[in-house]
């Protein structure tokens, strides 16, 4: 977490914003008191994420998935079966 003054801030507004761009924090002293802090808002995925949530097409995980859900094994389907099934989906609708 970086820390500085406002004059310094002002004076050097860019260096400070690629900063927290890159996932810094900075807190923002007056006259050595610090008042605020600038955090990143989010990355591009949350970014979108957080545009999804809100339009109410996604909903956020409760919590993570554990370790053990992505070690179990999957069906295999063969490139054949796979497209006569959508084969199948499409002559249906």
């Amino acid at each position: 977490m970086l820390s500085t003054n406002i004059a310094d801030l002002r004076n050097h507004l860019t260096r400070y914003l690629k900063e927290v761009r890159a996932g810094e924090e900075i807190v923002v002293r007056d006259r050595q008191l610090p008042f605020a802090k600038i955090v990143p808002f989010a990355n591009a995925g949350q970014a979108e994420d957080l545009g999804l949530v809100a339009a109410g097409l996604m909903r956020k995980a409760e919590r993570a998935l554990p370790a053990s859900f992505w070690r179990v094994r999957r069906a295999c389907v063969g490139r054949k079966a796979a497209a006569n099934a959508v084969g199948r989906d499409r002559d249906e609708d």
